[in-house]
């Protein structure tokens, strides 16, 4: 099961948290360092369909792409998978009374969202990583 927290690596990007907020707006702040949620269906890239690479928006690695994104109806961006399994790192989070596994950047360790299995979706992983568009930065491949 691909979902299975596992332990975290050291951070390759580390910032002291007045970094963190000199570099990034206050929203994204609250989403990216302070595992805060985004209102659904008002992100940017909730029903975007170009073609690109998606980016942690705090420290620029890749995370996600277009080929694995698709149509969740759940008000945030869905993917299937990551685009590299070492892109991103999942944690336990049993936060507002729920066992839930959150999507972590691999790289800086900014929230990006959680991983759920097995609510139905036509995905080749049977996943759904729900991930707020201001965790992400999309680059178009055009």
């Amino acid at each position: 099961m691909t979902s299975t927290p596992r332990s975290e690596p050291a951070p390759k990007v580390v910032l002291s948290e007045d970094e963190w907020r000199d570099k990034l707006t206050p929203a994204e702040y609250a989403v990216l360092r302070q595992a805060g949620t985004e209102r659904p269906f008002t992100g940017e890239y909730t029903d975007t369909e170009t073609e690109g690479v998606y980016e942690c928006r705090a420290c620029g690695a890749e995370l996600f792409r277009s080929s694995e994104k698709f149509p969740s109806h759940c008000g945030w961006p869905s993917f299937f998978d990551p685009a590299d399994s070492d892109a991103v790192i999942l944690r336990s989070d049993d936060s507002l009374g729920m066992r839930r596994v959150e999507v972590l950047c691999a790289s800086c360790l900014s929230h990006l969202g959680h991983v759920f299995e097995g609510e139905g979706y036509p995905t080749p992983t049977d996943q759904r990583y729900c991930i707020n568009s201001i965790s992400l930065r999309l680059v178009p491949t055009t």
